[in-house]
């Protein structure tokens, strides 16, 4: 088992599997994008499945694959295929912006990748190529339909709230669960866009948003919210689906966190706001065994920060910059 100094279980970890993206989100990565890591620097797929092997080892059951954009790396449904071989895992997820998935559904939804996250900021087209500086609209709503028509799939919508940019798309994609046994999850702004500019304050906050969102649905109920849930749950009263508010800036649910997160080039954090703790890829090179990896890794959630505030006061201190999101995972 992995447990931190907060007595906090680690089950949960976040494979982020290339920093390439496809889009130019606003708040994620500046419009000429970022230098991408060399491919040598990359891990391996052998190596992302032996680090989850280890993890499955210590009681680690949920894998979530994310990016930047996880379908533009080659041959992603074979990783997906071998992680849900893995003895332990009994729960798989991915983090897309739907551009590149669509043909993939049918064949991983039987393999278990049932829990299925897109990001789209906004249900209108001129609003979504602003946001996104790309004209993927069509694509990214016909693979969302898709998935709509495939009863095992759990769907889950995610939407940053940017003042200016997406805030008349709030109350349109609450309206999507009417019909669909959905999730729709807004997500307050984070400072993660790459250009080393860190915001200082949040206007559209998680209570904002619910306050807004009340404005055209008065009578909403409040859901309990998961073991580890990570936003505030609610259901307009007597739509099939539901929606979430993720407060990431204000960090509300770190006192639950049982996450690890791994990036494309094998650094583990602890934390989204830490600088990362070390390098596994370095040790896999190096010819650790798998005992060293374990003891590694326990290591560093030992010390694993008791919030997100905690996480950035040290990053600052040893001036580090938060890098874009598609080098992070989100």
């Amino acid at each position: 088992m992995l447990q931190d100094s907060h007595h906090r279980t680690i089950n949960y970890l976040r494979i982020a599997v290339t920093d390439k993206c496809n889009l130019r989100c606003q708040y994620c990565m500046p419009a000429e994008g970022i230098k991408y890591v060399a491919h040598n620097e990359l891990l391996t797929y052998e190596e992302i499945l032996r680090i989850v092997s280890v993890v499955a080892s210590q009681g680690v059951e949920k894998i979530r694959i994310t990016g930047g954009e996880p379908f533009l790396r080659k041959e992603m449904p074979y990783l997906i295929k071998e992680i849900s071989k893995i003895n332990g895992i009994n729960k798989l997820a991915i983090t897309t912006n739907a551009t590149l998935c669509k043909d993939y559904i049918d064949d991983l939804i039987p393999v278990g990748l049932t829990d299925w996250n897109i990001s789209i900021d906004s249900l209108d087209r001129e609003r979504f190529h602003s946001i996104t500086r790309r004209d993927n609209y069509d694509t990214v709503i016909d693979c969302i339909h898709h998935l709509l028509q495939r009863p095992e799939a759990k769907l889950k919508l995610n939407t940053v709230v940017m003042k200016e940019h997406n805030i008349e798309d709030i109350i349109p994609l609450v309206e999507m669960t009417r019909e669909h046994k959905m999730n729709v999850r807004f997500i307050e702004e984070m400072p993660f866009n790459g250009s080393g500019n860190e915001q200082a304050s949040l206007e559209w906050n998680h209570k904002k948003i619910l306050s807004h969102v009340q404005t055209a649905h008065p009578n909403i109920n409040k859901l309990k919210d998961p073991k580890n849930s990570t936003s505030f749950n609610y259901q307009v009263q007597g739509f099939a689906g539901s929606f979430g508010i993720i407060p990431a800036f204000t960090r509300s649910f770190c006192g639950t966190c049982n996450r690890l997160r791994l990036t494309p080039t094998g650094t583990i954090k602890t934390c989204l706001y830490d600088k990362g703790i070390f390098n596994i890829k370095n040790m896999i090179r190096s010819g650790a065994t798998d005992a060293e990896l374990v003891l590694a890794i326990k290591e560093a959630i030992r010390f694993k920060a008791k919030d997100g505030f905690e996480a950035d006061r040290i990053r600052r201190g040893s001036n580090s910059n938060l890098s874009s999101m598609a080098q992070i995972g989100g």
